[in-house]
């Protein structure tokens, strides 16, 4: 049986950090870090993402401005509020949630928001310098999951990682962030032949590709690890379950290590969210002090 990377445990060890570094922030320079979440729409499953993370902010004292936005708001209306919050030197951290609705241009929201303030690290300017594997504000979902494999494994190097799904916002930076661990990684997606046989060769496997259960025993090596993104409700018996990209009781049987759904990275991706507001703010005073330096 595998073990089992709880994320829910990790994330609170996390959020401990995070309450210290809020303390710490404001011991030293009086800045309570403050994150502002955009929501546009009424989407249920938004909603709720929105109140967990406003609900964990609080925890670890950070502040919180929320912006709940009609489902017709316009593209110039949500930029007007984008250039406000990114002029505001008490908002140390932007996040929009995702999806919008069809008529707003998701890529020039992301674009819109200042890259020291892009929370979500999803800004093409913090893309960037992921790739080149230069410091900046990282996806939280690939980051959180980084957090977990360091559990089951201090050192990645060397080991072969296949990332399943080729998302922006999940496959491709995970790819990087495996990478600048000196992992050798393979990426997998929808055209990719003979999937089963190069996930049967990896030491890792990532499961990102949005389809429930879709990764069975047979894909795994014994011994390896795996780490489930998916998240997908279906009805068992009339009741809502939400399971994985993974088969979690037939592969936990083969698997060295594996993370739950739910329980898994969900919680870490709410974590790392709140790691990067701290980040942000760093970011901003490094930013504050270098300008004051090269005026001085």
């Amino acid at each position: 049986m595998a073990q089992i990377i709880d994320g829910k445990a990790l994330s609170a060890q996390v959020l401990q950090q995070v309450a210290s570094d809020v303390a710490l922030l404001k011991d030293e320079h009086g800045i309570v870090p403050t994150l502002a979440v955009v929501l546009v729409g009424e989407d249920p499953a938004s909603q709720v993402y929105v109140r967990n993370k406003i609900k964990r902010a609080r925890e670890v004292g950070i502040g919180s401005k929320e912006y709940l936005l009609d489902a017709n708001t316009t593209q110039n209306e949500l930029a007007q509020l984008i250039d406000a919050l990114n002029d505001d030197a008490q908002v140390h951290g932007i996040l929009v949630q995702l999806p919008l609705p069809d008529q707003l241009d998701e890529d020039a929201v992301i674009a819109s928001i200042h890259p020291d303030k892009d929370v979500d690290g999803f800004h093409p300017l913090n893309v960037g310098a992921l790739a080149a594997g230069r410091d900046t504000l990282v996806p939280c979902t690939p980051q959180g999951c980084m957090i977990m494999l360091h559990q089951a494994h201090p050192d990645l190097s060397g080991k072969h990682a296949v990332v399943v799904g080729r998302s922006n916002i999940v496959g491709k930076p995970m790819a990087m962030l495996l990478l600048q661990a000196n992992c050798t990684v393979t990426i997998v997606h929808s055209r990719t032949r003979d999937i089963e046989s190069l996930c049967r060769h990896a030491d890792i496997v990532i499961a990102a590709a949005g389809r429930r259960e879709l990764i069975d025993a047979d894909w795994i090596k014994p011994g390896a690890t795996v780490i489930d993104v998916g998240i997908n409700a279906i009805e068992i018996e009339g009741k809502r379950k939400l399971v994985g990209d993974v088969a979690f009781e037939a592969v936990s049987q083969v698997a060295g290590a594996i993370s739950p759904v739910p329980g898994g990275v969900g919680p870490m991706t709410i974590a790392c969210l709140l790691l990067n507001t701290t980040r942000a703010v760093t970011r901003q005073l490094s930013v504050e002090h270098g300008a004051m330096a090269a005026n001085g």
